[in-house]
């Protein structure tokens, strides 16, 4: 039976490998390579690359790029955009923001729960002191102010377009200009705008380059489309980056990308989340039954702007996706039918691989990081009757236990081993890499 487990085992490592390396950091110097990988390489259906193209160039897009593990898998630029050409985030910019925010936090300049007054003055708003003393931070990261605007410009950030019209926290509505107030919010607890404190803690450590324009009520992110494809990957890897920990505030970062509340399950931080039971789209207050993507993975957490500016990151795949341009059909805010669109053609992209890595989609999103420091994270599994094993390559048992939520890796050297799960009827393999 051993010999039998492991000879499945190697089908697998083998199988993984073709998936599973270090990961890759674009380095800092925008002027290097960076690091390619190909389709066939990841055992991907290679074939269907040109039709992916094909699509997206009939939808206006401008920029493409598809990041496995860190390793541009597959990029694409339009007519006349090149990798170099600037484009506007949209309000993809929104989750970039949602991430210095938690950095604000996490270095004592703020905390999410004060009054948004504290940092805004009082009479930001139109309502009287105590319904705008109610309002806090936390609020405006989930859409959950309860402001209504007065007249038809939802950007407008005057007080006099601001009034409370509900609770905070009872309704969701998705409300640009709350929002937007994020940024004084930040220029007055950390004595710098926002570009400055974007550089400081994004571009002098991570590389990112682009910069915010004010533009009427809004401050647009613009930037390269290999930008936008960084900052993806700085979430992929939870605020690691080449082992610096960028956004040390992990209890921060595991809420900005999950339910923030329940009253649209599918919104974190200024982040969209799949997977859910249902979802209320920009413009409407009731929300609609099923995921947020239906073609896209369960886990899968994204940046949403306006005409479709899309990054899509996937854990359980390792991957990263980007999509900028021009509407792909009807202008719309965040969400548009080209998003399920879209996935409908990455799923016959990677389908290959899809089948060999989720094996059991029960584990793959709960199970972080990858490569490991000193602990495996296994999420919702406290309670769960679930076994784990850690075997070395030469089939050596090594560590056992069942699930507590962590599993300890101290003791482990560095290299490359095999985590087994199993709960029930239900199994897992999964290969790690130990730092």
């Amino acid at each position: 039976m051993l010999k039998a487990f492991f000879s499945s085992f190697c089908f697998l490592l083998c199988s993984s490998l073709l998936f599973a390396q270090t990961p890759y950091y674009y380095p800092p110097n925008s002027t290097d390579e960076w690091v390619e990988t190909s389709p066939a390489t990841l055992g991907w259906n290679s074939d269907y690359l040109d039709t992916l193209y094909h699509f997206l160039e009939e939808k206006n897009s401008k920029g493409f790029i598809i990041l496995h593990e860190g390793r541009i898998a597959a990029e694409k630029y339009f007519g006349t955009f090149t990798k170099d050409s600037l484009w506007y985030w949209a309000s993809a910019g929104k989750s970039l923001t949602a991430f210095l925010m938690g950095m604000a936090q996490q270095d004592g300049f703020l905390n999410i729960h004060d009054a948004s007054a504290e940092y805004l003055g009082t009479g930001w708003t139109g309502c009287n002191s105590e319904a705008e003393a109610e309002i806090t931070l936390w609020h405006q990261l989930t859409m959950t102010t309860g402001l209504q605007t007065t007249g038809v410009n939802l950007d407008c950030t005057l007080p006099e377009c601001l009034n409370c019209a509900f609770i905070p926290g009872e309704r969701w509505f998705y409300h640009n200009a709350p929002y937007t107030l994020l940024e004084k919010v930040l220029e007055n607890a950390t004595g710098q705008n926002i570009n400055q404190w974007t550089n400081q803690k994004l571009r002098n450590t991570i590389g990112l380059e682009g910069f915010w324009l004010k533009l009427d009520y809004n401050n647009v992110r613009f930037g390269k489309t290999r930008d936008m494809a960084r900052f993806g990957l700085l979430a992929l890897s939870r605020g690691n980056w080449n082992g610096e920990i960028i956004l040390e505030d992990t209890a921060y970062f595991n809420q900005m990308v999950s339910s923030s509340q329940n009253l649209n399950p599918s919104y974190g931080y200024l982040w969209w989340i799949n997977g859910k039971d249902n979802y209320i789209p920009p413009g409407m207050a009731t929300s609609l039954p099923g995921p947020l993507i239906p073609s896209a993975p369960a886990d899968m957490f994204a940046a949403l702007g306006v005409n479709d500016q899309k990054i899509y990151v996937v854990p359980s795949l390792d991957l990263v996706v980007v999509r900028c341009g021009n509407a792909a059909d009807e202008a719309s805010f965040a969400l548009s039918t080209f998003d399920d669109d879209l996935w409908k053609h990455l799923q016959k992209l990677i389908s290959t691989a899809t089948a060999v890595r989720n094996s059991n989609e029960l584990f793959m999103d709960k199970i972080y990081p990858n490569p490991v420091e000193d602990e495996i994270y296994l999420t919702d599994y406290e309670n769960e009757n679930l076994n784990w094993r850690i075997y070395s390559l030469t089939g050596q048992l090594l560590m056992q236990g069942m699930a507590s939520g962590i599993i300890g890796c101290t003791n482990l050297a560095p290299g490359t081993y095999l985590l087994d799960l199993s709960a029930g009827q239900n199994r897992f393999q999964k290969v790690f890499i130990k730092r």
